[in-house]
């Protein structure tokens, strides 16, 4: 994500290191920037802790921008303020906002307060606790009825493919150990799946109940291509978790899936065309070169799968699946 292209930054003074990185992704003109600054930088402040803010504005500017830099003045850098030349998703933003954090911790937060400011402590309890990851789960929600069953509907898939009890994945405040997030990728909408990947990676993931205030959004039936969206992501966060370093299980169940449906289609078409009288030819029967059309591509997933654990097996050295927490001597 080094690449990012970044039109405006603030100037940033070398400082001490701090205890926790506030970062915001501002991506509405509606975004509550002082507010959940303050609001988040008054809790840290009551458990003792010292913090910074990073703005990220993702082609954003108007009231925004211009609440970011009175902060950033206000506070002697203490909030500094980050702008993309135009939107690239909150993956992006979180990205370029981790490059340039100081703290130790990092805490995520949406663009307007949605939770009560005092699950900080909650949070940092659990991280103080040895967890890596804390995340928050809303819970009562107060958000529409229908939302909240295509919520849980997700979170029950998510936790089918993931193999870990995840249950609002959707909420965006969470308190991350830099070792996390220098260990995982996140690109596209996989920040969403940022507890998942972590957990998949070895490093203690917990959710903690907090106190949901507001949500904003979109409410109802969403678009089909945010379905569509969605279930790409989940076959993209299956792949990722369960077969990264053994694509031929993957490619070869999707293959062998396609042969065995091909195979039997043709034969139906082949066996069919033996016992019945006619000089009508397989290669006028669609069925069967359907059939055949399907075998090939069984074929080719489990060429990919093959060429995949080539990669793999070439790459070995330089891939590790595993994590280790510490070592005792």
């Amino acid at each position: 994500m080094s690449d990012v292209p970044v039109t405006e930054q603030a100037p940033v003074t070398e400082q001490a290191p701090v205890d926790v990185t506030i970062v915001v992704p501002i991506q509405s003109p509606e975004a509550e920037v002082e507010e959940v600054v303050r609001a988040l930088g008054g809790a840290l402040e009551k458990e003792g802790r010292t913090w910074e803010a990073l703005l990220v504005y993702d082609g954003i500017k108007g009231a925004p921008w211009e609440a970011g830099l009175r902060l950033q003045a206000a506070t002697n850098q203490q909030v500094r303020t980050i702008a993309l030349h135009k939107p690239f998703g909150e993956s992006v933003c979180l990205a370029s906002a981790f490059e340039h954090a100081r703290g130790e911790l990092i805490l995520t937060s949406p663009q307007y307060v949605q939770i009560d400011p005092s699950a900080v402590r909650s949070l940092m309890e659990r991280i103080d606790n040895g967890a890596d990851l804390a995340a928050g789960w809303r819970y009562p929600r107060v958000d529409a009825g229908l939302n909240q069953l295509q919520s849980r509907a997700f979170n029950w898939v998510v936790r089918s493919f993931a193999g870990a009890q995840f249950h609002d994945l959707n909420c965006t405040l969470r308190l991350i150990r830099r070792e996390v997030l220098e260990q995982s990728t996140i690109y596209g909408n996989m920040y969403r799946y940022l507890p998942a990947i972590a957990h998949n990676q070895g490093f203690r993931v917990e959710e903690v109940h907090v106190r949901h205030l507001s949500e904003r959004g979109g409410t109802g039936i969403f678009s089909p291509a945010v379905y569509v969206r969605r279930s790409l992501d989940l076959l993209a966060l299956m792949f990722l978790t369960k077969f990264t370093h053994k694509p031929l299980r993957f490619f070869g169940a999707l293959g062998g899936a396609a042969m065995a449906i091909g195979g039997g289609i043709a034969a139906f078409e082949v066996v069919n065309r033996l016992l019945q009288e006619g000089e009508t030819g397989l290669y006028q029967r669609p069925l069967f070169l359907l059939g055949v059309l399907v075998f090939v591509l069984g074929v080719q997933l489990i060429g990919f799968g093959l060429v995949g654990e080539i990669i793999i097996f070439t790459q070995a050295r330089n891939v590790r699946e595993y994590r280790i927490e510490r070592i005792h001597e």
